[in-house]
């Protein structure tokens, strides 16, 4: 028996309806704040990566799936969503547009890391940026919109802590006395801040090896290091997100995976889901555009992973809809006519209509009907399909009803029509308050 490759997963059945109505909010969400979608390629040409996210990356030396085309081109399928969007944003022409640029993204992205709770090696991803601008208001745009998704869905416990990594100058400054700093107790690293202590010395601040986080707990802090232009943009910035009324805590430890990161970097982390409790984390990134061939423009945005955030949130803030409005069964032929096309009718209405097409017993359609969880049921036969009306039977109660087929969808939604019906006919001003 063949079997899904280690690290994936099939979503299926209640799962799928949550996953989709959190995509649904999250649109709405997006919507609201003025961000438009952008669909980028599943895989895209491996130098994007090595220079987008950073040859000294995890994510670029161990965690890419990476292949040749029959053309010899190397291809990577994507690890993350912001060089892509990047990408597009250049090769598009985007920039020429007036700025800022809004962008969001639900996407798959692949990594090959050890599978866990919530981490896959295909996972989902919901992301933004904004493009073209290097501000702080952009910066606490981008934190509010990851802090309302994440209070829509429930997510218990849930602290943000900001950063500031200072920019490309000061950065260099910092890094200097850091490694120094390093250098001192290097027999006290683990192998892999070792290698890192030439390459990418900025993650061992983040390493969970105890005897490099002991060592990292005395380490020079980066705020230490930053000039004056960087403390008013930190300042400003918290400014922002205590007029928004998001509360933050600072944390000079935060430096996120990547190496595009400048000036602000942030985590939302939640004790939910574990020690590794970061739901959504991101920053600014001053320099990546310029560096992958556009002009000289800012970006900043977040990732979330769905899988991490569908475990953290709260299963009641999400209502799934997938039960049966009605079940329409059939006696005889005329009635197996009557029902089929009954059914489609409603569906094309936006009502949730199913029938039976097993050819099953009166009393085996009414049972299938109760598996489904239908709120109603009806049984068209000879005498039904010459009347055109119809004994509708509460599932609940019991209680039947006699309605004509052309009154069905007012019978069962006497507030008014269908979200899917009004939208077909174009009458949707309410759905954002309705979803």
């Amino acid at each position: 028996m063949i079997k899904a490759v280690r690290g994936t997963k099939d979503i299926f059945g209640e799962d799928v309806r949550r996953l989709q109505r959190v995509e649904e909010i999250i649109r709405l969400t997006c919507d609201s704040f003025g961000f438009n979608e952008m669909r980028t390629p599943i895989f895209e040409e491996t130098a994007l990566f090595v220079r987008g996210v950073g040859e000294g990356t995890d994510i670029v030396q161990k965690e890419m799936y990476t292949f040749r085309t029959k053309g010899e081109t190397s291809v990577t399928l994507r690890p993350e969503g912001t060089a892509p969007v990047v990408r597009a944003f250049i090769e598009h022409g985007i920039y020429s547009q007036p700025q800022p640029t809004k962008i969001y993204y639900i996407i798959s992205c692949f990594r090959y890391e050890k599978p866990q709770a919530g981490r896959q090696r295909q996972f989902h991803q919901f992301g933004t940026e904004i493009l073209g601008v290097s501000s702080p208001m952009a910066d606490a745009e981008i934190i509010s919109i990851a802090h309302h998704v994440l209070e829509k869905l429930g997510v218990k416990s849930v602290k943000l802590y900001i950063n500031n990594l200072g920019t490309k100058e000061s950065r260099a400054a910092y890094l200097k006395v850091l490694a120094a700093y390093f250098r001192e107790g290097e027999g006290e690293l683990c192998e892999t801040c070792k290698t890192r202590l030439n390459s990418n010395t900025l993650r061992i601040l983040d390493c969970k090896a105890e005897p490099c986080s002991k060592l990292a707990d005395n380490a020079p802090s980066i705020l230490d290091s930053m000039d004056d232009d960087g403390r008013e943009y930190f300042g400003k910035l918290k400014n922002i997100l205590t007029s928004m009324g998001i509360a933050f805590e600072v944390n000079d430890r935060i430096v996120r995976g990547l190496d595009y990161y400048t000036r602000t970097v942030f985590e939302f982390v939640s004790d939910s889901i574990g020690a590794q409790g970061t739901v959504c984390g991101g920053g600014r990134y001053d320099n990546m555009i310029a560096e992958l061939g556009g002009p000289d423009m800012s970006g900043i945005g977040f990732g979330m992973g769905m899988e991490r955030l569908m475990l953290a949130m709260d299963p009641n803030c999400v209502a799934l809809s997938g039960r049966t409005d009605i079940f329409i069964g059939y006696i005889g032929g005329a009635g197996m006519y009557e029902a089929q096309g009954l059914v489609y009718r409603l569906r094309t209405r936006g009502i949730h209509a199913e029938s039976d097409s097993a050819e099953r017993s009166v009393k085996a359609q009414l049972k299938y009907a109760n598996k489904l969880g239908a709120r109603y049921s009806a049984i068209i036969g000879d005498d039904e399909a010459a009347s055109r009306v119809l004994k509708i039977k509460n599932m609940e109660t019991g209680e039947a009803t006699d309605v004509e087929f052309d009154g069905i969808v007012n019978f069962l939604y006497p507030q008014g029509a269908p979200f899917f019906e009004r939208m077909l006919h174009g009458a949707v001003s309410d759905t954002k308050e309705e979803a």
